[in-house]
């Protein structure tokens, strides 16, 4: 299974091991389904994940967060962007993820489904929450 992880997932998960967003994110660590993502939407990762207040509430320090983002760069299957289909959300942050699972077929696992609306659905693409993506990937 391809999952493209929206930002605010990976974020989620590192702020807290309550919930689905840490345990998927484990998952995809230990290769349970195949974790796409571009460079984009990587450069948004690192960008989210070293912020001062980040950092501050998931008590790391940019040395361990640059360590933990290594880890991810060598997790996730690289997706390139052989087509751009700008603009299709509102938030240009979004059209990354959605980009990314397009060009590798992936499903889009997001906290904010809302955000996606029905655009997913026209590209044939799946939208699910951390918590339905992780029963999909259980043993």
């Amino acid at each position: 299974m391809k999952l493209v992880l929206d930002t605010n997932v990976v974020v989620s998960a590192v702020r807290s091991r309550t919930g689905a967003s840490n345990p998927l994110l484990i998952a995809g660590f230990r290769r349970r389904f195949v974790w796409c993502c571009s460079v984009p939407l990587f450069y948004e990762y690192e960008d989210v994940l070293n912020r001062a207040e980040l950092l501050l509430d998931a008590g790391v320090s940019r040395g361990q967060m640059a360590d933990f983002l290594t880890d991810i760069a060598a997790t996730v299957t690289p997706v390139g962007i052989d087509f751009h289909w700008r603009p299709q959300l509102r938030d240009a942050d979004d059209e990354m993820v959605l980009e990314a699972a397009i060009n590798c077929g992936g499903i889009i696992v997001t906290h904010n489904a809302r955000d996606f609306g029905d655009v997913p659905a026209r590209f044939g693409l799946e939208l699910l929450s951390p918590a339905e993506a992780l029963r999909r990937i259980a043993p």
